[in-house]
């Protein structure tokens, strides 16, 4: 069973920095998408930052130039840090993770959710 280990996040005050982590363990035979989302309006579930692939990265526009990703594809993990932080990016961030079992089951499993709280 593959399971995701989420953590980092936190209160801070607005124009902080937060780094959120997340660790897959597990059988992985390859990493497709490995990113994070967050809850959005009407709780629907959007694109924060991802890595579709190892080589390329996502941002959504509201977080470019302020978030950075970072895939760590030797220990299957990824690291967002989150700069400039302001109240509108209060939410729960949700790691997010689509492998090969093996080489012909493709799965995806999501993380438990992480809150994130920005005030003063």
């Amino acid at each position: 069973q593959v399971q995701l280990m989420e953590s980092g996040g936190g209160e801070v005050q607005p124009g902080g920095t937060l780094r959120l982590d997340c660790t897959a363990s597990g059988t992985i035979w390859s990493i497709n998408e490995m990113g994070w989302y967050r809850e959005g309006p009407g709780d629907q579930r959007e694109m924060v930052a991802t890595t579709p692939n190892r080589l390329t990265t996502t941002y959504a526009d509201s977080v470019k130039g302020r978030f950075t990703i970072a895939r760590d594809n030797m220990n299957n993990a990824v690291y967002l840090t989150m700069r400039d932080l302001t109240p509108e990016d209060t939410t729960v961030y949700y790691c997010k993770l689509d492998f090969y079992a093996t080489g012909f089951w493709r799965c995806t499993v999501w993380g438990q959710g992480t809150q994130v709280t920005v005030s003063s």
